[in-house]
């Protein structure tokens, strides 16, 4: 479903509460009719690299009906990956081969996340669970507030979930109940989807749906500091979502964080102060190589902006309203893949697009993994695969 139909919907069904908001959604309008936001036409490239494609198999259903971005996770040569009618399989990252596969016969909205053995899912029935890394067998299960859209942040002693009513949980390792609760303000219009919350030294960080992002001591449940990055603004609801979903990304000792209409911010990790900003809209998340912070804007816009702080290296305009997935990096170039099915690849050097190809029937929500000049990519329909690149000349 388009971001922007999704906005739609959203605003439609948010007319009772006044005008302004059927006139937010008149502006995605031309005078004419046109709609401002739908998908430029693809121009012919230059191909410098070719996608190769090594291996593919099937992961259930994929991400269902839910607008789920259930994310594999790549641990030791193994792909594992879940699907949202609650398959979960163990798949060879050499040669796509399955080592074991399970049918929770539950839906999955969230995950993979992985520590130590075992994987972390969330219910869409609103539970965490789990599973043995070696033969998926259930280890641990318990109940929580809402749908959780994100992998859980593992360590030895605890498991921290992010719920899409608005909380922050933290359990300790096995136990029945959180033994600390956070809980955010959540806006009358959110967007679909939560942040990946992360676990740093004493901190448990996540964004949440009213543009800030929280950390939160982890011993004893108090918030160690929280930074503002989306400031709702404008007269209608749809105007004020400012959310925090997606990926942040850490480095050193900087966190970056992306909003929808906000910005993408550098935090210091120790105290939550802004070290920089820009003016983003995303809903997917960032990404860090070649010394910039890669972010894809609502609009289409791919943007490189330097890490420390002196503004954009490069911004890519050639994609608009193509609904991109978060862009990664692999060897010298940022992929991403938009609605249609291309995977787009560009220099991290200047932005330019380097290389095209078809690789799905339609969009690839869950973030890539790039590992050893590899990504893999699984696509909405459940369909995992690995590709290579190579040399166009």
């Amino acid at each position: 479903m388009r971001l922007s139909r999704l906005l739609l919907m959203a605003a439609l069904s948010a007319t009772t509460t006044g005008c302004s908001t059927f006139s937010t959604v008149q502006d995605w309008f031309s005078s004419e009719g046109e709609d401002l936001t739908a998908p430029v036409e693809l121009e012919r490239i230059d191909a410098t690299v070719e996608v190769k494609k090594r291996w593919s198999t099937s992961i259930g259903d994929g991400q269902g009906d839910g607008f789920f971005k259930i994310t594999p996770v790549l641990v030791d040569g193994v792909i594992y990956a879940a699907s949202s009618e609650g398959e979960v399989a163990a798949v060879d990252a050499a040669d796509g081969d399955k080592r074991w596969s399970v049918s929770l016969e539950r839906p999955i909205s969230g995950g993979v996340g992985y520590h130590d053995g075992s994987l972390y899912l969330g219910g869409a029935d609103g539970s965490i669970m789990q599973l043995s890394a070696k033969d998926g067998a259930l280890v641990w299960e318990v109940p929580v507030s809402g749908e959780v859209l994100a992998p859980p942040a593992v360590s030895d002693d605890w498991v921290v979930v992010q719920t899409y009513d608005g909380k922050l949980l933290g359990f300790e390792a096995g136990a029945d109940e959180p033994t600390w609760t956070y809980t955010s303000d959540v806006p009358v219009l959110t967007i679909r989807g939560t942040s990946t919350p992360l676990l740093i030294g004493d901190n448990a960080i996540a964004g949440f749906a009213d543009g800030k992002v929280v950390a939160v001591d982890v011993d004893s449940g108090n918030t160690s500091w929280e930074s503002r990055i989306g400031i709702p603004q404008g007269g209608s609801e749809i105007d004020r979502i400012v959310d925090i979903d997606g990926v942040m990304t850490v480095q050193g000792i900087e966190l970056f964080v992306s909003s929808y209409q906000g910005r993408v911010s550098a935090l210091d990790l120790r105290t939550g102060r802004k070290i920089w900003q820009q003016n983003v809209s995303s809903v997917t998340g960032t990404s860090v190589g070649f010394g910039n912070v890669y972010v894809a804007d609502v609009d289409g816009t791919v943007s490189a902006f330097l890490r420390n702080g002196q503004g954009a290296r490069w911004q890519n305009i050639e994609l608009g309203y193509r609904e991109l997935s978060r862009p990664t990096p692999v060897n010298s170039y940022v992929a991403t893949v938009d609605l249609e099915g291309y995977l787009h690849l560009l220099s991290q050097v200047d932005g330019q697009i380097v290389g095209r190809a078809k690789i799905a029937g339609g969009p690839a929500r869950a973030d890539m993994i790039s590992a050893n000049g590899r990504l893999y990519i699984l696509d909405d329909e459940g369909k995992l695969s690995a590709f290579e690149l190579e040399s166009a000349n």
